[in-house]
């Protein structure tokens, strides 16, 4: 996420490493950088020139800073500049009404109906919400059997009418299925095209004003930089809609459309789609982001989605088992499932601070796991249970019946004493001290 433009501002802003303070021609020197960075980001130009020419006021005006060195200052009002290039402050999503209903609109492609299922995913646990998704996209080959596929794998209900190809008279008849029926969201997954025309803006507003959505997204592919920039504007000059969805931010996005979106339509960015599974949605936060882009991490997202994977009962039974010493292969097993569960491992480790820095160019598979799972599935119950059985001729078996070596599964075996050492030790004050260390990083 943002991989390049963090590699480019990061450069940028060493530039004044070394300078005993801030003068017009280092700065000068910085955000000439600065502005290449976001211009190579695809950044609308009026933006990028707008953006550095406000940093660079606010760096000559903050010589009163003494206790700061030059890079400090510099990264901070970057920071601060960013966090409003985005929108600032996080905005919710509106569930008002009785159904609240929430159209989404958008082209072909943008990844709508899909994030349409992320979104009923997260209304449906964490707002505790009944959900209806609606498919009114009467013209794409599969597309309502796309929606059906995604609302199985939710458990959501799917509302359809074969044979109508009249969006607004489904969507009408979906509200009066919601009510009748206890749903409280309805979610309409409308028609895109491959590009704006008018027989789609037609459509599309035909929808808002019949059913009055008390929400309408504009969802848009990330990748696609000014683009996305520009169809956002013309669907706002008919919909007017409230918000922004950024899909694709797992990819090599370069930023254009997350840095230029709020500017050019004053709408706020509300969420974003980090990945495939169903889960894969984030509430977007400015200033979270911004601290992302100039690699500092997000601790307080990643210690929210540690907390969300965080079973009270589980952990007490896994503390009685440490203190008895009796943590095995499968309680090892379910913390690897629990870490999976909080998303990709390269989105994670861009929450760590460095990290991103550190680990440049490594390829961070998803499937790092596979290999540590097998070897454990490899072993017998009692093996699982009891590691201490495992002798060498136990070994040689695991290995073969893993597809691995043996010397994995001896680094595999040293990897599990070391972390039951250490959440032994845990059991002490480190563990109290892990978590004020935590609370203060948040």
């Amino acid at each position: 996420m943002f991989n390049n433009l963090s590699e480019k501002l990061d450069k940028a802003l060493h530039t004044l490493k070394g300078h005993g303070k801030i003068n017009e021609v280092n700065v000068a020197e910085t955000l000439k950088e600065v502005r290449r960075a976001l211009l190579d980001a695809d950044v609308n130009f009026k933006i990028a020139k707008q953006f550095t020419n406000t940093v660079k006021e606010k760096a000559m005006g903050a010589d009163v800073l003494t206790t700061l060195n030059p890079g400090q200052l510099m990264v901070k009002i970057v920071k601060d500049e960013l966090t409003e290039l985005m929108g600032g402050d996080t905005v919710g999503i509106n569930l008002g009404g009785s159904p609240t209903v929430i159209l989404m609109s958008g082209l072909q492609g943008s990844g709508k109906t899909t994030f349409s299922g992320k979104l009923a995913n997260f209304l449906k646990t964490k707002k505790t919400k009944q959900v209806l998704l609606v498919g009114c996209d009467v013209y794409r080959p599969a597309a309502i059997n796309q929606l059906q596929v995604v609302g199985e794998q939710i458990g959501v209900e799917v509302y359809a009418e074969v044979g109508n190809q009249n969006p607004v008279e489904i969507s009408q008849n979906a509200i009066k299925h919601a009510k009748a029926n206890g749903k409280n969201v309805v979610i309409i997954d409308t028609a895109g095209r491959l590009a704006v025309d008018e027989e789609m803006m037609t459509e599309i507003s035909n929808i808002h004003k019949a059913v009055t959505p008390n929400e309408t997204l504009f969802v848009v592919d990330s990748m696609t930089g000014q683009d996305a920039v520009n169809t956002a504007k013309a669907f706002n000059d008919v919909l007017n809609f409230d918000g922004v969805v950024l899909t694709k931010l797992d990819g090599d996005t370069r930023g254009g459309a997350a840095l230029s979106i709020k500017s050019v339509v004053d709408k706020p960015i509300k969420f974003i789609g980090t990945g495939e599974k169903m889960d894969a949605i984030d509430v977007f936060h400015p200033d979270r982001m911004a601290d992302r882009i100039l690699g500092m991490g997000d601790v307080v997202s990643l210690v929210e989605r540690a907390q969300e994977q965080y079973d009270e009962a589980e952990a007490r039974k896994l503390q009685k088992k440490i203190a008895k010493n009796q943590f095995g292969f499968d309680d090892f097993l379910n913390q690897i499932q629990q870490i999976k569960k909080m998303g990709s491992m390269k989105d994670l480790v861009g929450m760590i601070p460095g990290a991103g820095k550190a680990l440049k160019g490594m390829d961070i598979d998803d499937d790092a796991f596979k290999g540590i799972e097998a070897i454990i599935y490899s072993m017998t119950p009692d093996e699982r249970s009891k590691p201490s059985l495992i002798n060498a001729s136990r070994k040689k078996r695991i290995a073969k019946g893993s597809g691995t070596s043996v010397q994995e599964v001896n680094q595999l075996m040293k990897q599990f004493e070391q972390m039951s050492k250490m959440m032994k030790m845990m059991q002490g004050g480190g563990g109290k001290r892990m978590m004020q260390m935590m609370r203060g990083m948040r």
